[in-house]
């Protein structure tokens, strides 16, 4: 089964969830040789509870993950943490939104969740817990407490943090580190757009139905993580699309934009 474990519903944070503009991505998922994803909208996206009614209305839930089309959707959610950083957390539905509950008044910056508080958290809710994009400049893992670190399942082989350091130089920083820790690494396209799908894909040696399986199955290394040697493209076209209809929208692009943008 082909994955992929960080992607996200909407263009931004401040755009509302088109039932049009994710069943587009759907699609084109499908269309990149996808059969599931993991949807991790960041929690502090505006509306967040209402994505997930929508989803509901939009698709049956099977009690694991929404069928989609013939994609099977895992919900989650990327969460900031005080120390800087951010922390994808997958599980069942009512999980997620009782964690996001847990979390409504950590939204804001300056008041996010400190790390150790939010991997309590996931525990209590049986949640699985990766470490996004820890060698990213602007919001990185790597100088958080060891201790609290090896408690994170997998950390985020981002196809963006590729797009801006090169595969040979991200694979350089995130290999040694994890394996320091113990702790896999899998792939996340980091896709708000849905030209980035494909980019980086994890390849499961078997099709996995409930958040356990794909757990146990990184835990036991049955996977394999494909780059796609149109990564570059793939990104920065994303990259573009999302910088034009932002524009098209009025919003102004992030810090991290502005750095995707001159890459």
């Amino acid at each position: 089964m082909n994955i992929d474990l960080h992607t996200h519903g909407k263009l931004s944070k401040k755009s509302d969830f088109s039932p049009e503009y994710f069943r587009e991505m759907v699609k084109e998922a499908k269309a990149n040789g996808l059969q599931a994803l993991a949807l991790t909208e960041h929690f502090n996206t505006s509306n967040f509870f209402a994505m997930y009614e929508t989803l509901d209305r939009m698709y049956p839930y099977s009690g694991h993950y929404y069928e989609a089309d013939g994609l099977k959707v895992f919900p989650g959610m990327e969460v900031d943490i005080a120390e800087t950083g951010h922390i994808l957390l997958i599980g069942l539905k009512e999980k997620i939104l009782e964690a996001r509950y847990s979390l409504e008044n950590y939204t804001r910056e300056g008041q996010f969740i400190p790390f150790e508080q939010l991997l309590d958290l996931a525990d209590e809710q049986g949640l699985w817990k990766i470490g996004a994009h820890p060698f990213r400049i602007s919001t990185p893992l790597h100088h958080l407490d060891r201790e609290l670190l090896t408690r994170l399942d997998a950390f985020d082989y981002n196809a963006k943090d590729i797009y801006m350091q090169g595969v040979e130089a991200y694979r350089a920083l995130i290999t040694p580190f994890a394996a320091k820790l113990g702790v896999p690494v899998i792939a996340g396209s980091d896709s708000h757009q849905c030209l980035q799908y494909g980019s980086v894909v994890n390849k499961l040696e078997q099709s996995c139905s409930t958040v356990a399986e794909l757990k146990e199955a990184v835990r036991l290394g049955r996977y394999s993580i494909e780059v796609s040697p149109c990564l570059h493209t793939k990104v920065k076209a994303s990259v573009m699309m999302k910088k034009l209809l932002k524009q098209m929208q009025g919003e102004a692009p992030s810090r991290d934009e502005e750095a995707e943008y001159s890459a």
